[in-house]
């Protein structure tokens, strides 16, 4: 449910021109649906092969350092607190500047059913088959083919928003800004909080089918973990877990638990990561609201012990 980026191993990912430390958080912390990765990019070095999704939207958030980002047939200029929509047919790779380039990138984990027969090396897909695990890795061949060649830079398309320029949703408890609505994405969410010192965020909730990750960027604070009723009779009492920066939660759906973070007396910034799944059920314990988010509908419903009315 928690890791620490500190605590998690990375391990080296290279190959000709792509050379970088990569570190799954999101698997050290629980995540089932979704993922984060940090990759600490090399100076001058790419951090993928030029490639594009087919199913999954990425998102990416610049932590640190400098770069530039081809996509598709142009390149541009990246730097903290950029937010990269990559949505699935979208071409693209970083490439660090001289100081290298630390990024956190988020996704959705879709699994393509692809029907292995190991024995003759080929795979179905689509009504049709393709040669399987045969020759030489994927990222070989990208060594082999040669780094890409960078057109000139140019200006950074609708896909991309810095933090500072996306205007925040300010308040006496902090502010919040969509970062990856802003810049187009359709699948999934990323936004940017900072929450005052000793303030909430979002009430305690649970989703019935959204997962959500956070990634602690400044400051300390607290997870509170509220059980649904249902899980209070089953005698899962309340929690407070402390975090500080660098601290990843996952938060997976339909797990009778809601949450919601405190921050400490210095405050908070951290970042929300979440899936937008039209038939997603949110519901809060502390005022027994449950919001219907794909109908547009907040109601309150009687909650009852499982056994209630029926014949003894």
């Amino acid at each position: 449910m928690i890791a620490h980026w500190d605590d998690v191993e990375s391990g080296r990912a290279e190959a000709g021109h792509v050379g970088g430390l990569w570190a799954d958080l999101g698997s050290a912390a629980g995540s089932k649906t979704v993922g984060v990765n940090r990759i600490r990019v090399d100076p001058g070095k790419w951090s993928t092969p030029f490639h594009r999704q087919t199913a999954e939207e990425e998102v990416f958030y610049v932590l640190g350092g400098t770069g530039v980002c081809l996509l598709d047939g142009a390149a541009f200029e990246v730097r903290p607190g950029d937010c990269i929509v990559h949505r699935p047919p979208d071409l693209h790779a970083l490439r660090a500047g001289g100081d290298g380039l630390d990024v956190l990138a988020f996704g959705t984990r879709v699994r393509t059913e692809a029907a292995h027969l190991p024995r003759v090396g080929v795979s179905w897909l689509a009504g049709s088959w393709v040669e399987a695990g045969k020759g030489a890795h994927p990222w070989a061949r990208e060594a082999a083919a040669g780094e890409p060649e960078l057109p000139e830079l140019g200006s950074r398309p609708e896909t991309v928003v810095n933090v500072d320029d996306v205007d925040g949703g300010d308040s006496e408890g902090g502010s919040w800004k969509p970062l990856a609505r802003n810049a187009g994405a359709d699948l999934t969410g990323l936004n940017w909080g900072r929450l005052n010192p000793g303030r909430e965020g979002a009430p305690p909730h649970v989703h019935s089918a959204d997962e959500e990750l956070f990634v602690v960027l400044v400051g300390e604070g607290t997870l509170e973990l509220w059980p649904t009723p249902q899980r209070v009779r089953a005698g899962v009492e309340y929690e407070e877990v402390p975090l500080r920066a660098g601290a990843v939660i996952s938060r997976p759906a339909s797990s009778g638990i809601a949450h919601g973070f405190r921050a400490g007396p210095d405050g908070m910034t951290f970042l929300a990561y979440g899936t937008r799944k039209a038939n997603d059920v949110c519901y809060y314990p502390r005022s027994n609201k449950i919001y219907f988010r794909g109908l547009g509908l907040i109601a309150r419903l009687e909650d009852l012990d499982y056994d209630d009315g029926e014949p003894r």
